[in-house]
């Protein structure tokens, strides 16, 4: 059964970024096989912001050094191939749902965030290197 629509995780277009990224080239393949059976990839703007702070940081800090105006073109890349999934009330309050009702708190609040978007307005796929947020799927709705 193929797979209609599916947000893309921020590491997902980190890797994709990076094309020197050991991950990169299965990664490639996965979105292009996502791609090739017709399934809508979504991005979101918190993605678009975790990836700006990722690309803009120095290699030092566990960055990519990559200037603003480079950044902005791969950013712009991503904007063409993707379909933008904005927030909304109901993601908001999505979100809240999945924050209580899981104890939800530090950083993984962010990832509980992508996880309302994908349940709340695209669908149980979310496409990721590592699913940090396990105990809680896309689709909960306990």
């Amino acid at each position: 059964m193929a797979i209609v629509s599916c947000l893309v995780d921020t590491n997902i277009l980190v890797r994709i970024a990076r094309r020197f990224d050991p991950q990169h080239k299965t990664v490639d393949k996965a979105l292009a096989r996502l791609a090739e059976q017709g399934t809508i990839l979504h991005y979101t703007h918190q993605n678009i912001a975790e990836l700006w702070n990722v690309m803009t940081r120095p290699i030092a800090s566990n960055g990519l050094g990559l200037s603003a105006d480079e950044t902005d073109r791969e950013v712009c890349a991503f904007e063409a191939g993707m379909s933008l999934l904005a927030d909304s009330g109901e993601i908001y309050r999505e979100w809240r749902r999945i924050v209580v009702q899981h104890k939800v708190f530090g950083v993984r609040v962010h990832d509980a965030r992508l996880a309302a978007a994908a349940a709340s307005r695209v669908s149980p796929h979310c496409i990721q290197i590592a699913f940090r947020f396990e105990a809680i799927p896309a689709n909960s709705r306990d």
